[in-house]
């Protein structure tokens, strides 16, 4: 079948197409998509995602009709647009050019001109990428990392809100950029470039006058778990790398990258500034005994890293609901929810949460993430619009790279920016629209916008999911959430949170209308074929719900102690931002003033986290302190203290602890 097309004179340029349209759904690199590779032989691709791929080759090429089902190989889906553009009658593929204005497609806003418009020639990103390398290698690289076409490459769109390109995926669309322009040492530094024209101006710089080498990533001396000197020491011997340089390191072995932040790891746990992961000793309630790996010793702390926000984790009710449950249905199911996995517990969790959330049904997952996995990517499709806050949780953004979708963030907390989006979106009237946004924010502490959100969403005809992962328990006058503290009950279509924070378990649930949640259970892959909690754990989770409703002092208590503590610690002169919930950061800034801050902390005997790169971004490393009804008065005046010391030994607060 190849061999018919290449008797054309545009085939070469339909392959190259198609091959593109494959590699950004795929993220093979287009060397390995030859015309003879087998779609699920060779190349992995199932059912499922070839579906997606024959969407996004007919939004690409414009053409009208659905392509034969069931190409088997490259060569054969090429044989297949060939045909398609050539008509009935014709035996010549018609010119090629970027459609963006295909039924279902979706392009970022501002993308090229569709194919048919007076004025759009064959002007997409990449045929202006083609005459310059620079610009090539980034498209070329932005495809792989996005999954977005050419066409829907403006160089001039901005890559968060139009592109939804977050600093994680910049980090990766730089990374294979500099590799495919054959730039050797650490990646250049190209903060500031807000579009890909910009970042491609960036690199040709270095591209121009390549930059003082330093070793090489992957290489044997760039390995300071072998060599015991962190190429990256300053003249100080401070490492100033940070968890960023190790999400690139490319090397034919694939464990190098491991080896190499094995090294980096230890010199930053022999400083004590990384003590992650360290193992409790007792309960966790305003006091927890953990285990010192760095000293072999137990020692107790005072407790501001729990998200036991109401303390239901240690109630005596939950503990015995989980013991009873356990001891009557055994350990665990072993089964999927649809398979063995659901019990008369699971049905009255679901009934208990959606008459808690004030919602006519719940949707129970094995996790909060796999909430946002699975809902996401079972709603939002290639076609759709994806709109996001620039600070929601890391669950959303996977949620959205597994659909597919087109992304596009809007910045933090900015109505302004988020109806520039929505309108832009609702112009193009390509496929639906999806907000997602974190009721509280989990390294920030603020809340979203929630009634300009609704009204926005209400004016351009977009659907609102709302994470209430830490607003569960805490906001709302019998604290169901987001939802209830702006008092837009059933304004929201899907409320979203986890059980293992206020609730005291383990698990993630999406409420919602009754449709919409049956479509869930059947489409969500993460709930289908994932494991389903345990009964214990759904015992224990209904008792929750029961003290929280016949012990509303609890809640009360809970907003007392916010209020105290973030009193004290603002008169100190600490940055809170704008935190209005449990979770109370103390923003820093520098990286390593935060970490050294951090151990100061835990010096004096109170354990908080210390947040850096990838919880946060570069520059806005913090300490996150959540606050729970079950501290006394004492524990918050000696947590103000204890902050305020270590802020001073460590230069964050101006004097001497």
């Amino acid at each position: 079948m190849t061999d018919t097309v290449n008797a054309h004179p545009d085939t070469a340029l339909i392959r190259e197409r198609v091959v593109q349209v494959i590699a950004a759904r795929t993220l093979y690199d287009e060397s390995h998509l030859r015309p003879e590779s087998h779609f699920e032989a060779d190349l992995g691709i199932d059912s499922v995602i070839l579906e997606s791929v024959l969407v996004s080759v007919r939004e690409h090429f414009g053409l009208s009709a659905a392509l034969p089902t069931g190409p088997t190989t490259v060569g054969e889906l090429v044989d297949a647009v060939a045909a398609a553009l050539a008509g009935p009658g014709d035996d010549r593929p018609a010119p090629v050019a970027p459609a963006a204005a295909a039924a279902g497609s979706a392009p970022a806003a501002g993308s090229a001109p569709a194919a048919g418009d007076p004025e759009a020639g064959d002007s997409g990103a990449g045929d202006v990428g083609a005459d310059d390398p620079v610009t090539e290698a980034v498209v070329a690289a932005a495809m792989r990392q996005t999954q977005y076409q050419r066409h829907q490459l403006d160089l001039d769109a901005d890559l968060e809100g139009e592109l939804g390109v977050d600093s994680v995926v910049l980090t990766s669309v730089v990374a294979e950029a500099t590799e495919r322009l054959g730039l050797t040492g650490a990646a250049p530094d190209v903060a500031g470039a807000t579009t890909l024209r910009a970042l491609a101006d960036a690199l040709g710089g270095f591209v121009a006058a390549p930059p003082a080498t330093a070793p090489a990533t992957g290489s044997e001396g760039s390995d300071p778990g072998r060599s015991g000197t962190s190429p990256a020491s300053g003249a100080d011997g401070w490492d100033h790398r940070s968890m960023k340089d190790f999400t690139e390191q490319r090397d034919a072995d694939l464990f190098a990258k491991t080896r190499s932040f094995a090294g980096y790891l230890r010199s930053r746990e022999k400083d004590r500034l990384y003590w992650y992961g360290m193992p409790l000793h007792s309960q966790c309630g305003n006091r927890a005994v953990i285990f010192d790996e760095l000293e072999g010793r137990k020692r107790e702390f005072l407790m501001f890293a729990s998200n036991n926000y109401l303390g239901l984790a240690n109630h005596p009710s939950v503990i015995e609901a989980v013991v009873d449950a356990t001891r009557t249905f055994g350990a665990t199911h072993t089964g999927s929810r649809f398979i063995g996995g659901t019990n008369m517990l699971h049905k009255e969790l679901e009934r208990r949460l959606a008459a808690f959330k004030q919602r006519p049904a719940c949707i129970v997952y094995p996790g909060g993430y796999s909430a946002n996995l699975g809902a996401i990517s079972a709603l939002v499709k290639s076609y759709d619009t994806l709109v996001v806050d620039r600070l929601n949780h890391m669950s959303i953004v996977d949620g959205a790279r597994l659909s597919g979708a087109v992304r596009k963030i809007y910045r933090h907390n900015d109505m302004a920016d988020l109806e520039r989006i929505l309108s832009r979106s609702a112009a193009e009237g390509t496929g639906g629209r999806l907000i997602v946004a974190d009721g509280v924010f989990s390294m920030h502490g603020d809340v979203c916008d929630l009634p300009e959100i609704v009204r926005l969403a209400k004016e351009y005809d977009a659907r609102v999911m709302i994470d209430d992962a830490h607003a569960t328990g805490v906001l709302g006058v019998r604290g169901s959430g987001t939802a209830e503290h702006f008092g837009l009950k059933g304004e929201v279509d899907l409320e979203l949170g986890t059980m293992s924070k206020t609730l005291a378990g383990m698990g993630g649930f999406v409420v919602g209308e009754e449709e919409v949640v049956e479509y869930l259970r059947y489409y969500s892959n993460s709930y289908v074929f994932a494991a389903n909690i345990p009964a214990g754990v759904a015992a224990g989770l209904i008792a929750s719900i029961d003290v929280i409703e016949s012990e509303p002092e609890r809640l009360k208590r809970l907003w007392t102690n916010i209020g105290t503590l973030r009193d004290r610690l603002l008169d100190a002169g600490f940055d809170l931002e704008h935190s209005e919930s449990a979770i109370l950061p103390i923003v820093i800034g520098d990286e390593r003033r935060a970490m050294e801050m951090g151990r100061a902390v835990r010096a004096r005997g109170l354990f908080c986290q210390t947040v850096v790169y990838p919880g946060v971004p570069l520059g806005d490393a913090r300490l996150r302190v959540s606050v729970t009804c079950e501290h006394t008065p004492r524990d918050l005046e000696l947590a103000a203290e204890i902050f305020v010391d270590a802020a001073r030994e460590t230069g964050v607060l101006p004097g001497t602890p």
